[in-house]
């Protein structure tokens, strides 16, 4: 199952992969057994396909609360940046998952605000900013009332 994990979430069969995707995502937020591919699924990052820069950014976030070793320090800067993603569904995405990466490593929760707070969106259609600019708001939210807890 577990054998080039990087194949089958880029598989052209969408499907199987958004399902395989939606298993990890599911699996790490019980379990660390997906931790180990951490490496496999930052690789998928940047990929040309939005649809697998959606399901990596869920499974990032996802494997953050099992991140001891720190790795995600060698890729925060690389998932923020996909906060203004070409893709808008992907922006929107990415926004969702940094609430949990900033509840799970909320060393980076000042980093991310600022970046969430310095995002030009001025590059999406008037219909998509509304939802993206809900979506920062709801993630700041988040984040900002988790700070304030502790």
């Amino acid at each position: 199952m577990k054998e080039n994990i990087v194949a089958k979430l880029t598989a052209k069969d969408d499907k199987y992969a958004c399902s395989l995707a939606d298993k990890i995502v599911s699996e790490s937020q019980e379990t660390d057994e997906w931790y180990e591919y951490f490496d496999d699924f930052a690789s998928l990052l940047n990929h040309p396909k939005s649809l697998v820069r959606n399901r990596v950014l869920y499974i990032l976030a996802a494997n953050a609360q099992w991140d001891e070793e720190n790795r995600f320090d060698l890729i925060i800067s690389d998932f923020l940046m996909h906060i203004t993603d070409e893709k808008p569904i992907t922006a929107r995405q990415c926004v969702k998952a940094l609430a949990q990466v900033g509840l799970a490593k909320p060393q980076y929760i000042p980093r991310i605000l600022s970046c969430l707070q310095s995002a030009d969106l001025s590059k999406y259609k008037d219909s998509m900013r509304p939802l993206i600019e809900k979506d920062i708001a709801e993630t700041q939210m988040i984040l900002t009332n988790y700070v304030m807890e502790k």
